[in-house]
């Protein structure tokens, strides 16, 4: 990958993240159209002026600030909702390994890779690690994440799921084949999620976490999970370690998720494909890995047959991850579910909101290059009482329900789409489009396939139905104030000029783009009204970029949008991931007001540090704190070499205190100081 990937985006996240995916055969070779080739079910701009309405003023930015100092951009007036006041800062080197916060603001970490959650479990003694102490700390590669306070605002959980490791950072280069078996069990460890309980003073003061708190929970790639749906029990997902077909061990990829009404988290098993060694020799398997492979990314077939797929007992065992999971931090005797009721495919993660009729509707993204975006709407209604009948009816909402997938249409003739980002006449990126049913009543409505072949093989169902291709949808959220839906596009840097359209617009788009959409039929309705909120990029660099409207040359430089979050202003939030070279700065969180004259105006709050990407936003702003994960920092180091010492900031390990001279994963707060 060193040739392919371009500035801050590593080859050591391609590899270890992704199993290089974008380096071989395109998984998506239906011939799906362009928008330019569908029908237009036109709709006027007059109609759309609630997507696409456009701002004004804004704030400049001036040269990057050194390592920690959050020196405000110049024209940068006070901004945020609640009691989240703060003057965006100057983007920070790429080579800077700070975290950075704007003034008048300070953080901390409150829980680090290798920190214990039950006492008997070690502290992280990075020379000394073990599966045992591994499955008992917070796992690895933080990402998906939520705080949720109990009703005293003192007491709560925090909940993040752990996607992948990097080998690289975490142990010396061997070839000992037991050594490599020993660390593969410590990978399988470090994966899956870690719940943990908190305890702060009063509201809007750091949290800190509790060892041995009661919903304290690990869950590992060894964790035995409950298949729900459809797709449960069929022959598709029948092994030689489960004839039952309802029972998998594991789950792997985890990206991210969503809190759901009834107070139980969900996360997408997103990169499965590349933990397992398999034949990639029916259109099944094509769809989700083009190619063969003699061995997995980690070789956890080294240690446990069911990831070698070449094994006729475990051909099935990849159908069994690719799908949305549900766990209920509340209860850590509980038995985590994952519902094939939402399909299988690269989720990033699912984000449920309840709809008019009181079903409960997840949206859902497909992180591939030119894959699809999604929607599930339940069969159940949504019971918002506080009893346990409730909360048992609630937690089946997701079992049983339809799926669709989306198909986008534009309303500007094709001669407008330019591929530079030139907005066309109408002066938005808009349209129309339609979500199309791939099970109805429960049922394929795909000529050809099953239930279960539609819900296992959701790519191939959603290719016969013309769903439009889209530049990697990453996270997708329900705005909680306007019920509007935010897509973040991360990139496509292989969109072509023959193979652009309205919703997708750029060539060659490496910065990534934010779609706007707003159902026209009610939120579990099949109608959608759409318009492009942002083109990102660094406007001092790229031509094509767009900011709602914003004066482009007065808004921080964003690239790579991953995960959106809300405050309670209805606020839009993005967090960031693998900003390119045209941008060449570290990964951050950015603010994006959607009303008003500041409309598309995004403002920069915090910057990870080096070779690190920003997930799993949390904003409490009525309380003045932020919180992130701190995914792979310093993964371009090496553990003789280290190129981050984030967050400990020390020269040598203390195995007495935890403290390592090595990056960590961490969860970080951020709060007025």
């Amino acid at each position: 990958m060193a040739d392919h990937v371009r500035g801050k985006r590593s080859p050591v996240t391609c590899h270890f993240k992704c199993g290089n995916a974008c380096l071989g055969p395109e998984c998506n070779t239906s011939s799906n159209p362009a928008f330019r080739e569908i029908a237009s079910a036109a709709l006027s701009r007059r109609a759309l002026l609630g997507l696409g309405a456009a701002g004004a003023v804004g704030i400049a930015l001036a040269a990057a600030s050194p390592a920690g100092t959050a020196v405000a951009a110049p024209g940068g007036g006070a901004s945020g909702g609640g009691g989240l006041q703060f003057d965006a800062i100057s983007p920070v080197p790429k080579i800077v390994d700070d975290f950075t916060v704007p003034a008048g603001y300070t953080w901390a970490p409150i829980i680090r890779w290798g920190d214990p959650l039950f006492s008997g479990v070690p502290a992280l003694d990075f020379d000394n690690q073990t599966p045992e102490a591994q499955a008992g700390q917070f796992g690895y590669n933080c990402d998906y994440l939520d705080i949720l306070a109990d009703r005293s605002g003192r007491t709560g959980v925090l909940v993040n799921n752990h996607e992948y490791v990097n080998p690289g950072i975490m142990f010396p280069a061997t070839s000992d084949a037991a050594e490599l078996d020993r660390r593969a069990a410590i990978f399988k460890a470090a994966h899956g999620f870690s719940v943990v309980e908190l305890r702060r003073s009063k509201l809007g003061r750091p949290w800190r976490y509790l060892v041995d708190g009661r919903r304290n929970r690990r869950i590992t790639a060894d964790t035995v999970f409950e298949l729900t749906g459809p797709a449960a029990g069929t022959d598709l997902v029948k092994t030689a370690e489960d004839a039952e077909g309802r029972w998998v061990k594991g789950t792997l990829g985890n990206c991210a998720g969503g809190t759901t009404p009834w107070g139980t988290v969900l996360s997408g098993e997103e990169n499965f494909d590349g933990y397992f060694a398999w034949a990639a020799d029916t259109a099944g398997q094509k769809r989700y890995r083009a190619t063969p492979s003699a061995k997995s990314t980690y070789t956890f077939e080294r240690i446990d047959p069911r990831f070698d797929a070449h094994d006729a007992g475990f051909v099935n065992e990849p159908n069994r991850f690719g799908w949305i999971v549900e766990i209920d931090p509340e209860d850590p005797s509980s038995t985590p579910r994952k519902h094939t009721a939402m399909g299988r495919f690269k989720h990033e993660g699912a984000n449920v909101i309840i709809a008019e009729d009181g079903r409960a509707v997840a949206y859902m993204g497909d992180d591939q290059t030119n894959d699809y975006l999604y929607k599930f709407v339940s069969k159940g209604t949504f019971d918002p009482k506080n009893t346990p009948v409730a909360r048992r009816k609630n937690l089946g909402l997701l079992s049983e329900g339809d799926l669709y997938v989306a198909k986008f249409t534009g309303n500007s003739p094709a001669a407008e789409i330019t591929g530079t980002g030139a907005l066309p006449a109408d002066g938005l990126f808009d349209g129309t489009g339609q979500w199309i049913p791939l099970t109805q009543g429960g049922e394929s409505v795909i000529p050809g396939m099953t239930t279960q072949e539609v819900l296992v093989y959701t790519r191939l169902a959603a290719d016969t139905v013309g769903a439009t291709k889209m530049d990697r949808p990453e996270d997708v959220q329900p705005n909680p104030k306007t019920g509007k839906v935010y897509v973040a596009l991360t990139n496509n840097s292989s969109r072509s000029l023959a193979t652009i359209d309205e919703a997708n617009p750029v060539t060659g788009n490496r910065n990534g783009h934010i779609i706007e959409l707003t159902e026209t039929t009610g939120q579990s309705g099949t109608a959608f009204g759409w318009s492009i909120l942002l083109l990102c990029g660094d406007p001092a660099v790229d031509q094509n970029t767009y900011f709602a409207g914003f004066p482009k040359e007065l808004v921080s430089p964003i690239s790579c949008p991953d995960n959106v979050a809300f405050d309670s202003e209805g606020n839009l939030w993005i967090s960031t991931d693998g900003a390119p070279s045209k941008i060449g700065f570290n990964d951050g969180l950015f603010k994006v007001p959607l009303e008003g004259p500041d409309r598309g105006r995004v403002q920069q709050f915090l910057s990870v540090p080096r070779e690190a990407e920003t997930c799993g936003p949390v904003i409490h702003d009525q309380e003045g704190m932020v919180f992130v994960a701190v995914q792979h920092p310093g993964e371009e180091g090496t553990v003789g070499a280290p190129t981050s010492y984030f967050p400990d900031y020390v020269p040598s390990h203390r195995p007495d205190t935890g403290l390592v001279a090595a990056p960590r994963p961490s969860v970080v707060q951020v709060w007025r100081a």
